[in-house]
């Protein structure tokens, strides 16, 4: 106890540990700076705030309903692709990875929740990372339809 006292060093040795022990459980676990699911803003402000200043990389959680169904991308790994607008009208292509995650049975104006990983471009932007992360090092995503989650 006297070394705790004195010095006060391994108090912040601890601090320090546990501070990077948390850090690490967040990394793994997916929760990071971009993480909007669980903070104040909605997922089409953050949309819309990455769109206006061309960011990328953002996990969000959305609801819309599907306009356009387009065909499979079949190169390399193979994608569900389709046409989302969000509540404020905007406009997203979802890319849902089908060799990693079960086809999505979509028709044209359904409507779906999902939580994916925003890409800016000029078009309005692209919701990927719609499934597991097949390597657990982040949380991933996924698309709810119908009462059935996709991932």
């Amino acid at each position: 106890m006297k070394l705790l006292n004195k010095s006060g060093g391994l108090k912040k040795t601890i601090t320090y540990v546990l501070l990077l022990l948390v850090s690490g459980l967040a990394t793994y676990y997916g929760v990071d700076g971009n993480n909007t699911t669980a903070g104040s803003l909605s997922g089409v402000s953050v949309i819309d705030q990455a769109f206006e200043q061309q960011q990328s990389g953002l996990w969000v959680e959305v609801d819309g309903i599907v306009v356009k169904i387009l065909p499979d991308d079949n190169e390399g790994s193979r994608h569900q692709k389709f046409i989302l607008e969000v509540e404020n009208g905007r406009t997203l292509m979802v890319a849902h990875n089908i060799d990693l995650a079960p086809r999505v049975p979509l028709s044209g104006s359904d409507r779906l929740n999902l939580r994916g990983r925003y890409e800016w471009n000029e078009k309005g932007g692209v919701l990927h990372w719609t499934h597991h992360d097949p390597n657990k090092k982040i949380i991933g995503g996924w698309i709810e339809y119908k009462g059935r989650r996709y991932q």
